[in-house]
């Protein structure tokens, strides 16, 4: 398994970008399975890097059993418990995508010039990518909780079902691209033989 890790945490470290932030008119939220993104963007509220937040995300196949309703839903209650006012959260309940999840917004405030993006840790290069072709003229900084690989796994999402996920979004960076999705993305040499280890080792679960 100590081959696995290596290549895991390759993957992982390749997948995370941790833009520095700066103050903004709206942080948005792109919802999921893990309800430590919903603490990171109240944090960002009370930490005054913008006044207003928009948590985006429909059901999705992770989260059908997980919330009694949408990502985005469960997310505002999550950021209301943690103290911000219900009146600065917008929700957007439709999008099954990060595609989806920006153009959405997008549409919801028009006008932004800058936004933060907060995602899960593995997801910050595929949202940014996907930032740069669906939300071109908005300054975008991404980031996430500060996470270590091996503190990412939960009881309901765990550490094989994380690598299944990043073997996945990886190969969708490379092939979205290539359908107009989002950004080209440079991947190095050694990120593909990462990638190449774990298809080989069974990790294939969240390919397409």
């Amino acid at each position: 398994m100590t081959d696995i890790r290596e290549a895991a945490r390759v993957l992982w470290y390749f997948h995370c970008v941790y833009d520095d932030l700066e103050p903004c008119e709206v942080i948005i939220g792109l919802g999921s399975y893990d309800l430590r993104v919903a603490a990171h963007c109240a944090n960002l509220f009370h930490d005054g890097f913008a006044d207003h937040i928009i948590f985006t995300g429909a059901r999705g196949n992770w989260t059908r059993e997980l919330f009694s309703a949408s990502e985005a839903d469960a997310f505002k209650d999550h950021a209301i418990a943690q103290g911000v006012p219900s009146d600065a959260i917008s929700v957007e309940t439709h999008a099954t995508n990060i595609g989806e999840n920006i153009r959405f917004c997008a549409d919801m405030v028009p006008l932004a010039k800058q936004a933060i993006f907060v995602t899960k840790p593995q997801t910050q290069r595929r949202c940014q990518a996907t930032v740069q072709k669906q939300w071109s003229n908005v300054l975008a900084r991404v980031t996430a909780p500060n996470t270590s690989f091996e503190g990412q796994p939960l009881p309901h999402h765990d550490e094989r079902a994380l690598i299944c996920e990043m073997v996945g979004d990886l190969d969708r960076m490379q092939t979205y691209a290539t359908r107009g999705f989002q950004t080209e993305v440079k991947v190095p040499d050694a990120v593909h033989r990462a990638f190449d280890v774990l298809v080989n080792a069974g990790f294939v679960d969240h390919l397409q």
